[in-house]
Protein backbone atom coordinates (compact mmCIF):
# COMPACT_ATOMS: atom_id res chain seq x y z
CA UNK A 1 0.00 0.00 0.00
CA UNK A 2 2.42 2.27 0.87
CA UNK A 3 4.54 1.15 -2.08
CA UNK A 4 1.86 2.22 -4.13
CA UNK A 5 1.40 5.63 -2.54
CA UNK A 6 5.18 6.56 -3.22
CA UNK A 7 4.79 5.60 -7.19
CA UNK A 8 1.50 7.79 -7.20
CA UNK A 9 3.64 10.25 -5.55
CA UNK A 10 6.60 9.77 -8.16
CA UNK A 11 4.19 9.90 -11.14
CA UNK A 12 2.09 12.87 -9.44
CA UNK A 13 5.83 14.74 -9.90
CA UNK A 14 7.02 13.51 -12.96
CA UNK A 15 4.06 14.76 -14.29
CA UNK A 16 4.15 18.16 -13.44
CA UNK A 17 7.50 18.08 -14.32
CA UNK A 18 6.50 17.31 -18.22
CA UNK A 19 3.61 19.40 -17.95
CA UNK A 20 5.50 22.40 -16.74
CA UNK A 21 8.31 21.71 -19.67
CA UNK A 22 5.89 21.14 -22.26
CA UNK A 23 4.43 24.66 -21.18
CA UNK A 24 7.77 25.99 -21.73
CA UNK A 25 8.53 24.16 -24.69
CA UNK A 26 5.03 25.79 -26.35
CA UNK A 27 5.75 29.29 -24.78
CA UNK A 28 9.71 29.26 -26.15
CA UNK A 29 8.09 28.04 -29.64
CA UNK A 30 5.39 30.80 -29.42
CA UNK A 31 7.78 33.53 -28.52
CA UNK A 32 10.75 32.40 -31.46
CA UNK A 33 7.43 32.77 -33.81
CA UNK A 34 6.64 35.87 -32.36
CA UNK A 35 10.24 37.05 -32.59
CA UNK A 36 10.31 35.87 -36.55
CA UNK A 37 7.25 37.33 -37.47
CA UNK A 38 8.84 40.84 -36.04
CA UNK A 39 12.53 40.34 -36.88
CA UNK A 40 12.07 38.12 -40.17
CA UNK A 41 15.19 36.74 -41.57
CA UNK A 42 17.82 39.58 -41.64
CA UNK A 43 16.86 40.52 -38.26
CA UNK A 44 17.39 37.53 -36.44
CA UNK A 45 20.45 37.55 -38.43
CA UNK A 46 21.76 40.74 -36.99
CA UNK A 47 20.98 39.53 -33.63
CA UNK A 48 23.08 36.30 -34.48
CA UNK A 49 25.95 38.19 -35.54
CA UNK A 50 26.15 40.37 -32.51
CA UNK A 51 26.12 36.89 -30.41
CA UNK A 52 28.92 35.48 -32.42
CA UNK A 53 30.63 38.17 -32.03
CA UNK A 54 30.33 38.91 -28.14
CA UNK A 55 30.59 34.84 -27.77
CA UNK A 56 32.93 34.22 -29.97
CA UNK A 57 35.73 36.87 -31.04
CA UNK A 58 38.83 35.87 -29.58
CA UNK A 59 40.05 39.62 -29.41
CA UNK A 60 39.21 42.40 -27.25
CA UNK A 61 35.44 42.99 -27.26
CA UNK A 62 33.92 47.11 -27.18
CA UNK A 63 31.44 48.46 -27.35
CA UNK A 64 31.95 50.04 -30.37
CA UNK A 65 30.42 46.44 -31.70
CA UNK A 66 27.12 47.32 -30.89
CA UNK A 67 27.73 51.07 -32.03
CA UNK A 68 29.04 50.61 -35.24
CA UNK A 69 26.21 47.83 -35.72
CA UNK A 70 23.54 49.76 -35.25
CA UNK A 71 24.45 53.26 -36.93
CA UNK A 72 24.81 50.63 -40.13
CA UNK A 73 21.61 49.51 -40.06
CA UNK A 74 20.47 53.18 -40.22
CA UNK A 75 22.68 53.66 -42.99
CA UNK A 76 21.49 51.14 -44.65
CA UNK A 77 17.81 52.57 -44.43
CA UNK A 78 19.18 55.07 -47.44
CA UNK A 79 17.30 57.58 -45.11
CA UNK A 80 19.37 61.20 -44.12
CA UNK A 81 16.75 61.89 -41.88
CA UNK A 82 16.82 58.73 -39.70
CA UNK A 83 19.85 58.47 -37.42
CA UNK A 84 21.44 56.43 -34.88
CA UNK A 85 22.74 58.46 -31.61
CA UNK A 86 24.65 56.83 -28.88
CA UNK A 87 24.72 57.38 -25.08
CA UNK A 88 26.63 60.74 -24.85
CA UNK A 89 25.21 61.90 -28.05
CA UNK A 90 21.37 61.19 -27.04
CA UNK A 91 22.39 62.83 -23.70
CA UNK A 92 23.25 66.31 -25.43
CA UNK A 93 20.66 66.19 -27.45
CA UNK A 94 17.95 65.77 -24.68
CA UNK A 95 19.60 69.04 -23.54
CA UNK A 96 19.02 70.45 -26.85
CA UNK A 97 15.82 69.53 -26.60
CA UNK A 98 14.80 71.55 -23.57
CA UNK A 99 17.01 74.25 -24.75
CA UNK A 100 19.25 73.48 -22.01
CA UNK A 101 22.88 73.26 -22.11
CA UNK A 102 25.66 72.20 -19.80
CA UNK A 103 28.87 75.01 -20.70
CA UNK A 104 30.60 78.43 -19.57
CA UNK A 105 27.67 80.34 -21.59
CA UNK A 106 29.96 81.91 -24.44
CA UNK A 107 29.45 81.80 -28.82
CA UNK A 108 33.03 81.87 -30.25
CA UNK A 109 33.83 82.37 -33.95
CA UNK A 110 37.23 80.93 -35.09
CA UNK A 111 38.17 84.82 -37.11
CA UNK A 112 41.34 85.05 -35.04
CA UNK A 113 44.41 82.88 -35.72
CA UNK A 114 45.54 83.64 -31.84
CA UNK A 115 41.98 81.49 -30.94
CA UNK A 116 38.63 81.37 -29.75
CA UNK A 117 36.96 84.98 -30.20
CA UNK A 118 34.25 85.44 -28.05
CA UNK A 119 30.86 86.56 -30.02
CA UNK A 120 29.14 86.63 -26.76
CA UNK A 121 28.27 85.99 -23.72
CA UNK A 122 25.60 84.36 -22.33
CA UNK A 123 23.76 86.09 -19.29
CA UNK A 124 23.94 83.78 -15.98
CA UNK A 125 26.35 81.89 -17.41
CA UNK A 126 30.08 80.54 -15.62
CA UNK A 127 31.54 83.04 -18.67
CA UNK A 128 29.66 86.24 -17.59
CA UNK A 129 30.85 85.90 -13.67
CA UNK A 130 34.09 85.36 -14.40
CA UNK A 131 34.36 88.73 -16.62
CA UNK A 132 34.53 87.85 -20.32
CA UNK A 133 33.40 89.98 -22.77
CA UNK A 134 32.69 90.28 -26.11
CA UNK A 135 36.21 90.41 -28.53
CA UNK A 136 38.42 89.28 -26.18
CA UNK A 137 40.47 86.00 -27.34
CA UNK A 138 40.61 82.58 -25.70
CA UNK A 139 44.01 81.86 -25.96
CA UNK A 140 44.65 78.52 -24.31
CA UNK A 141 42.70 75.24 -22.39
CA UNK A 142 43.64 73.96 -19.34
CA UNK A 143 47.18 75.12 -20.35
CA UNK A 144 47.26 74.29 -24.04
CA UNK A 145 47.87 76.49 -26.45
CA UNK A 146 44.56 76.87 -28.95
CA UNK A 147 46.53 79.27 -31.62
CA UNK A 148 46.26 78.24 -35.46
CA UNK A 149 44.77 74.95 -36.52
CA UNK A 150 44.04 74.03 -32.29
CA UNK A 151 41.62 76.46 -32.13
CA UNK A 152 38.87 74.04 -34.13
CA UNK A 153 39.20 71.75 -31.78
CA UNK A 154 39.04 73.77 -28.60
CA UNK A 155 35.05 74.04 -28.49
CA UNK A 156 35.07 70.69 -27.31
CA UNK A 157 37.80 71.23 -24.77
CA UNK A 158 35.99 73.40 -23.61
CA UNK A 159 33.18 71.17 -23.23
CA UNK A 160 32.28 68.95 -20.16
CA UNK A 161 30.12 67.55 -17.31
CA UNK A 162 28.17 69.76 -15.30
CA UNK A 163 29.74 70.75 -12.28
CA UNK A 164 33.56 70.02 -13.86
CA UNK A 165 36.06 72.72 -14.50
CA UNK A 166 38.14 74.19 -17.34
CA UNK A 167 41.19 77.00 -16.87
CA UNK A 168 41.03 79.53 -19.81
CA UNK A 169 43.65 81.77 -20.73
CA UNK A 170 42.04 84.90 -22.13
CA UNK A 171 43.72 88.00 -24.55
CA UNK A 172 42.04 91.44 -22.94
CA UNK A 173 41.40 94.41 -25.98
CA UNK A 174 45.52 95.50 -24.46
CA UNK A 175 46.58 92.51 -25.35
CA UNK A 176 47.45 91.18 -21.91
CA UNK A 177 46.61 87.67 -20.63
CA UNK A 178 44.64 86.50 -17.84
CA UNK A 179 43.60 82.91 -16.39
CA UNK A 180 40.15 82.38 -15.11
CA UNK A 181 38.75 79.29 -13.84
CA UNK A 182 34.82 78.13 -14.80
CA UNK A 183 32.86 76.18 -13.75
CA UNK A 184 30.73 74.49 -16.03
CA UNK A 185 27.09 74.60 -15.43
CA UNK A 186 23.68 73.95 -17.20
CA UNK A 187 21.98 77.36 -18.97
CA UNK A 188 19.02 77.69 -19.97
CA UNK A 189 19.16 79.22 -23.31
CA UNK A 190 15.96 81.38 -25.36
CA UNK A 191 15.12 80.05 -28.59
CA UNK A 192 14.34 83.54 -29.60
CA UNK A 193 15.15 86.83 -29.88
CA UNK A 194 13.88 89.69 -31.49
CA UNK A 195 13.82 93.48 -31.92
CA UNK A 196 11.50 96.65 -33.16
CA UNK A 197 13.39 98.86 -35.54
CA UNK A 198 12.17 101.98 -36.53
CA UNK A 199 11.34 101.24 -39.51
CA UNK A 200 8.33 99.65 -38.03
CA UNK A 201 9.57 96.01 -38.94
CA UNK A 202 9.51 93.40 -36.14
CA UNK A 203 12.09 91.18 -36.51
CA UNK A 204 12.17 87.82 -34.82
CA UNK A 205 15.00 85.07 -35.09
CA UNK A 206 14.05 81.33 -34.08
CA UNK A 207 16.81 79.16 -33.61
CA UNK A 208 14.98 75.92 -32.92
CA UNK A 209 11.08 74.42 -32.72
CA UNK A 210 11.83 72.89 -29.45
CA UNK A 211 10.57 73.23 -25.41
CA UNK A 212 8.46 76.70 -25.19
CA UNK A 213 9.21 78.11 -28.83
CA UNK A 214 5.76 78.44 -29.30
CA UNK A 215 5.25 80.58 -26.35
CA UNK A 216 8.45 82.50 -26.98
CA UNK A 217 7.36 83.84 -30.48
CA UNK A 218 3.88 84.55 -29.27
CA UNK A 219 5.52 86.80 -26.59
CA UNK A 220 7.89 88.50 -29.52
CA UNK A 221 4.98 88.96 -31.74
CA UNK A 222 2.73 90.74 -29.05
CA UNK A 223 5.20 92.44 -28.12
CA UNK A 224 6.05 93.49 -31.35
CA UNK A 225 2.33 94.63 -32.20
CA UNK A 226 2.12 96.44 -29.08
CA UNK A 227 4.98 98.87 -30.05
CA UNK A 228 3.55 99.44 -33.46
CA UNK A 229 5.11 96.75 -35.95
CA UNK A 230 3.59 96.80 -39.13
CA UNK A 231 5.14 94.14 -40.66
CA UNK A 232 7.20 90.82 -39.18
CA UNK A 233 10.38 89.22 -40.63
CA UNK A 234 11.14 85.62 -39.60
CA UNK A 235 14.24 84.89 -39.44
CA UNK A 236 14.43 80.61 -39.73
CA UNK A 237 17.96 80.83 -41.14
CA UNK A 238 20.64 77.38 -39.56
CA UNK A 239 16.74 76.50 -37.87
CA UNK A 240 16.74 72.63 -37.90
CA UNK A 241 13.10 72.59 -36.27
CA UNK A 242 11.99 70.70 -33.88
CA UNK A 243 8.26 69.41 -32.02
CA UNK A 244 4.93 69.47 -34.00
CA UNK A 245 3.70 70.52 -30.82
CA UNK A 246 5.56 73.83 -30.94
CA UNK A 247 4.83 74.29 -34.90
CA UNK A 248 0.99 74.05 -35.07
CA UNK A 249 0.98 76.97 -31.77
CA UNK A 250 2.87 78.58 -33.87
CA UNK A 251 1.10 78.42 -37.71
CA UNK A 252 -1.97 78.58 -35.41
CA UNK A 253 -1.74 82.23 -34.02
CA UNK A 254 -0.35 83.63 -37.04
CA UNK A 255 -2.96 82.17 -39.76
CA UNK A 256 -6.63 82.52 -40.50
CA UNK A 257 -8.89 79.42 -39.98
CA UNK A 258 -8.41 77.13 -42.09
CA UNK A 259 -5.83 73.26 -42.55
CA UNK A 260 -2.35 74.47 -41.78
CA UNK A 261 -1.03 71.27 -41.52
CA UNK A 262 -1.02 67.39 -42.74
CA UNK A 263 0.75 64.30 -41.69
CA UNK A 264 0.74 60.74 -43.04
CA UNK A 265 2.20 57.40 -40.68
CA UNK A 266 3.76 54.67 -41.53
CA UNK A 267 0.97 52.85 -40.94
CA UNK A 268 -1.41 55.24 -43.48
CA UNK A 269 -3.06 56.89 -41.39
CA UNK A 270 -3.68 60.70 -42.25
CA UNK A 271 -4.20 63.58 -39.71
CA UNK A 272 -5.04 67.11 -40.63
CA UNK A 273 -4.36 70.00 -38.53
CA UNK A 274 -6.49 73.11 -38.42
CA UNK A 275 -6.22 76.89 -37.66
CA UNK A 276 -9.27 79.25 -35.83
CA UNK A 277 -10.00 82.26 -37.31
CA UNK A 278 -7.77 84.74 -35.08
CA UNK A 279 -4.60 85.41 -36.95
CA UNK A 280 -1.39 88.30 -37.16
CA UNK A 281 -3.03 90.46 -39.80
CA UNK A 282 0.59 91.64 -40.37
CA UNK A 283 2.48 91.38 -44.37
CA UNK A 284 5.72 89.02 -43.25
CA UNK A 285 8.91 87.86 -44.79
CA UNK A 286 10.28 84.44 -43.65
CA UNK A 287 14.24 84.30 -44.29
CA UNK A 288 15.71 80.53 -45.05
CA UNK A 289 18.74 79.36 -45.62
CA UNK A 290 20.39 75.73 -46.73
CA UNK A 291 19.91 74.34 -43.13
CA UNK A 292 16.49 75.36 -42.73
CA UNK A 293 14.86 72.06 -42.12
CA UNK A 294 11.55 70.28 -40.64
CA UNK A 295 9.16 72.70 -38.87
CA UNK A 296 11.03 75.75 -40.12
CA UNK A 297 11.15 74.74 -43.63
CA UNK A 298 7.31 73.70 -43.54
CA UNK A 299 7.07 77.29 -41.18
CA UNK A 300 7.69 79.06 -44.40
CA UNK A 301 5.81 76.99 -46.89
CA UNK A 302 2.56 77.59 -44.81
CA UNK A 303 2.95 81.44 -44.14
CA UNK A 304 3.17 81.52 -48.05
CA UNK A 305 1.05 79.11 -48.99
CA UNK A 306 -1.29 80.97 -47.13
CA UNK A 307 -0.14 84.30 -48.76
CA UNK A 308 0.67 85.37 -45.54
CA UNK A 309 4.72 85.40 -46.27
CA UNK A 310 7.27 86.05 -48.72
CA UNK A 311 10.00 84.07 -48.31
CA UNK A 312 14.01 84.58 -48.70
CA UNK A 313 17.24 83.20 -49.10
CA UNK A 314 18.69 80.36 -50.85
CA UNK A 315 17.39 77.02 -51.17
CA UNK A 316 16.55 74.86 -48.65
CA UNK A 317 16.38 70.55 -48.11
CA UNK A 318 13.03 69.67 -49.64
CA UNK A 319 12.85 67.53 -45.88
CA UNK A 320 9.31 65.60 -45.47
CA UNK A 321 9.95 63.09 -43.11
CA UNK A 322 9.27 63.50 -39.89
CA UNK A 323 11.00 61.10 -37.37
CA UNK A 324 10.60 59.38 -33.57
CA UNK A 325 13.51 59.52 -31.06
CA UNK A 326 13.59 55.82 -29.43
CA UNK A 327 15.68 55.25 -26.25
CA UNK A 328 17.64 51.91 -26.32
CA UNK A 329 18.61 49.49 -23.48
CA UNK A 330 22.22 50.54 -23.96
CA UNK A 331 21.46 54.05 -23.16
CA UNK A 332 21.68 55.42 -27.16
CA UNK A 333 18.76 56.18 -29.32
CA UNK A 334 17.55 55.78 -32.76
CA UNK A 335 15.50 58.68 -34.57
CA UNK A 336 13.62 56.81 -37.13
CA UNK A 337 11.22 58.07 -39.61
CA UNK A 338 7.89 57.35 -39.16
CA UNK A 339 5.81 59.99 -41.14
CA UNK A 340 5.04 62.42 -43.80
CA UNK A 341 4.38 65.57 -43.92
CA UNK A 342 2.70 68.21 -45.69
CA UNK A 343 1.37 71.88 -46.11
CA UNK A 344 -2.04 72.53 -45.36
CA UNK A 345 -3.08 72.07 -48.70
CA UNK A 346 -1.24 68.36 -48.74
CA UNK A 347 1.71 69.73 -50.97
CA UNK A 348 5.13 67.94 -49.72
CA UNK A 349 8.22 69.47 -50.07
CA UNK A 350 10.36 66.39 -50.70
CA UNK A 351 12.55 66.89 -53.71
CA UNK A 352 11.77 70.83 -54.49
CA UNK A 353 12.25 72.39 -51.23
CA UNK A 354 10.38 75.90 -50.76
CA UNK A 355 9.58 77.91 -53.59
CA UNK A 356 11.79 80.99 -53.18
CA UNK A 357 10.34 84.55 -53.89
CA UNK A 358 14.15 85.90 -54.03
CA UNK A 359 16.95 84.13 -53.78
CA UNK A 360 19.85 85.82 -52.71
CA UNK A 361 22.86 84.51 -50.91
CA UNK A 362 25.04 85.90 -48.77
CA UNK A 363 28.65 86.75 -49.11
CA UNK A 364 31.51 84.24 -47.62
CA UNK A 365 32.32 86.93 -44.73
CA UNK A 366 28.99 87.64 -43.75
CA UNK A 367 27.53 84.10 -43.78
CA UNK A 368 30.70 84.03 -40.90
CA UNK A 369 29.13 86.67 -39.03
CA UNK A 370 25.79 85.58 -39.14
CA UNK A 371 26.81 81.86 -37.85
CA UNK A 372 28.41 84.17 -34.69
CA UNK A 373 25.40 86.16 -34.41
CA UNK A 374 27.40 89.42 -35.44
CA UNK A 375 25.94 90.23 -38.69
CA UNK A 376 24.47 93.82 -38.19
CA UNK A 377 20.78 93.53 -40.04
CA UNK A 378 21.96 96.63 -41.85
CA UNK A 379 24.34 94.78 -43.83
CA UNK A 380 22.58 91.66 -43.94
CA UNK A 381 21.34 91.37 -47.39
CA UNK A 382 19.11 88.95 -47.34
CA UNK A 383 17.25 90.94 -44.24
CA UNK A 384 17.29 93.99 -46.66
CA UNK A 385 15.60 92.11 -49.76
CA UNK A 386 13.02 90.82 -47.53
CA UNK A 387 12.19 94.36 -46.60
CA UNK A 388 12.24 95.22 -50.29
CA UNK A 389 9.75 92.51 -50.98
CA UNK A 390 7.79 93.85 -48.23
CA UNK A 391 7.51 97.38 -49.98
CA UNK A 392 9.20 98.57 -47.13
CA UNK A 393 12.19 101.62 -47.17
CA UNK A 394 15.81 100.57 -45.35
Amino acid sequence: MEERRKQKKRFGVGALIGTAAATLVVTLIGLGCAVWLVLGRDGLSLLQGITLVKTQFVGEKTEEVTDQALSGMIEGLGDRWSYYLDEEAYQAEQERRANVYVGIGVTVDYTSEAGLTIRAVVPGGSAEEAGLVEGEIITAVDGEDIAGEARYEAPDRIAGEEGSTVRLTVQGFDGNRREVELVRKSIQTDPVSYEYLENGVGYVKLSNFFAGSADRVKEAVTDLQSQGATALVFDMRDNGGGYLDELIPMLDFLLPEGPIFQTRSHTGAEKIYESDAACVDLPMAVLVNENTYSAAEIFAAELQEEGAAVVIGTPTSGKGYSQQLFPLLNGGALGISTAEYFTGNGVSLIGTGLHLDREIALSEEDQAEFTAGVLPLAEDEQFQAALELLGIAA
